[in-house]
């Protein structure tokens, strides 16, 4: 029997520049633990009490040991995306996430950390925008350029 409708997981991205923006545009990627060389913004589910602005600070101090960010900017509507074949076993139920995509800058004070209770990244960087998708993993690179041509167009990048 075939599965008549898609089950999309809650979920929050952050497009981090770092604390040099606006006068340098730097973005920063970190590598999953759990998928070889997938390189990625940071992200994660929103729980069920959760506004996306709450898991936003939550899933950063998570992620990468710090949610001293300043809000740039939001993306106006939720992106979905379907997970590539060997996603969706890990992920069951979901068949992808549906995604809010926020633009934060790093504060001056901020430390990252990626070495967190439950680590999910091995390694980070910051990397120029024309030299993002030489890294991101594939399946998240139609999104990415979505989000990131708006963000342009907007004036933020």
């Amino acid at each position: 029997m075939k599965k008549e409708t898609k089950t999309y997981r809650p979920n929050v991205a952050a497009i981090i520049l770092s604390s040099k923006y606006p006068l340098v545009c730097e973005l920063f990627i970190a590598s999953r633990t759990d998928i070889k060389n997938a390189w990625q913004f940071p992200q994660g589910g929103i729980d069920k009490s959760e506004s996306p602005k709450e898991a936003l600070f939550r899933e950063l101090k998570e992620e990468i040991g710090t949610d001293k960010i300043d809000i740039v900017a939001e993306y106006p509507e939720w992106i979905s995306y379907d997970f590539p074949s060997q996603v969706v076993k890990k992920m069951y139920p979901y068949d992808g996430q549906i995604q809010k995509y926020f633009l934060v800058r790093l504060q001056e004070q901020s430390e990252i950390n990626i070495h967190t209770k439950e680590p999910e990244f091995d390694a980070y960087k910051f990397v120029q925008m024309e030299d993002l998708f030489n890294h991101v993993t594939y399946f998240k690179r139609p999104v990415y350029r979505q989000v990131l041509e708006y963000f342009r167009r907007k004036g933020y990048l």
